[in-house]
């Protein structure tokens, strides 16, 4: 079934489950703001895959994020300061008018629900780890503590896992788009341990001019 939602385009990815802090200051998104308070508190949330996140002229991804207002702070000249939790997929069936905030006809993007097992989870969560422990030694990311214990059930954790890759967007969107936790951590095993060989050879040398 498909509906219409408010939508925020930025330059990053949201996952369900993440948080989302914002700065929201165009006049458009303060009156996104505004109509989502006055209903469920619920907006959409998608990557710019070409443009600027303000002033409009963006081109922009076709699966995002619903993303739930948990807490709003007035701050001077009408600004406000808005933190928003990731909910679930939608997928973008057309665009509406921008006038007066972004808005599209969405359907809600449900998980294929083919079974991943600890071991694909755990692979996953080890390449991510040597990942962050190997651009820690560039000054780029801190690695991850190894006493953290990621909890919840396996779909939550895939969706936290995703979370703390330190890759770009766009790998971060096929992250998103993957179909079920099963590609989904395949997928990102992938990706950091192909990173981790790019970041190896830059710690060596080998990736100098």
């Amino acid at each position: 079934m498909t509906y219409e939602l408010a939508m925020f385009p930025l330059s990053s990815v949201l996952f369900p489950g993440a948080g989302l802090p914002l700065h929201v200051f165009e006049e458009r998104y303060r009156a996104l703001m505004t109509r989502c308070l006055e209903a469920d508190g619920e907006f959409g949330v998608v990557l710019i895959e070409r443009g600027s996140e303000v002033g409009g002229g963006d081109q922009r991804v076709d699966v995002g994020t619903v993303a739930r207002i948990a807490n709003v702070a007035e701050l001077d000249g009408g600004r406000l300061l808005v933190v928003a939790t990731g909910i679930r997929r939608v997928r973008v069936e057309g665009w509406l008018s921008d006038d007066p905030y972004p808005r599209a006809i969405v359907e809600d993007l449900p998980d294929d629900d083919t079974p991943c097992s600890d071991t694909v989870l755990a692979g996953a969560e080890g390449s991510l780890r040597r990942l962050r422990s190997l651009l820690s030694e560039l000054g780029d990311v801190p690695a991850l503590p190894h006493s953290l214990r990621i909890s919840g059930d396996s779909a939550e954790v895939g969706w936290q896992l995703c979370d703390m890759a330190p890759l770009v967007s766009l790998d971060l969107q096929r992250l998103l788009v993957a179909e079920g936790l099963l590609a989904r951590m395949e997928l990102l095993d992938e990706l950091c341990a192909a990173m981790a060989g790019d970041v190896i050879g830059l710690l060596s040398g080998e990736g100098t001019a």
